[in-house]
């Protein structure tokens, strides 16, 4: 079974803040089962945007967890903007959680693909 989306973004933030970072919900979504999507922002005005894997990129046994896929690398604030205003008119119960750490190292399992 797969952690509730309101539980995974806590213990996110936590996580986040154990590494030295800064994080901050800029939106909440579904407790239950809304997607999350992650900016991670960095000194020099850039971001990347990660967002939920598509199912098929999720290996079998990692159907219950939570898989993430980047969306946008190092881009500017406006480029991933528009990436979730484009999510929000598809389906807006989703999750925004913005990071500011260097590196985000093992703090979203990451698809393969």
């Amino acid at each position: 079974m797969r952690v509730r989306s309101d539980l995974f973004v806590s213990a996110l933030v936590r996580r986040a803040f154990s590494a030295g970072g800064f994080a901050a919900v800029a939106k909440k979504g579904v407790e239950e089962a809304g997607a999350i999507f992650v900016r991670q922002r960095f000194r020099d005005g850039t971001e990347t945007l990660y967002g939920p894997a598509p199912q098929a990129l999720v290996a079998d046994e990692d159907r219950d967890s939570r898989m993430f896929e980047l969306r946008l690398a190092r881009g500017e604030p406006e480029a991933a903007d528009a990436l979730l205003e484009r999510e929000r008119k598809w389906d807006p119960d989703f999750w925004v959680v913005e990071l500011e750490l260097d590196e985000i190292g093992d703090l979203l399992p990451m698809a393969e693909g």
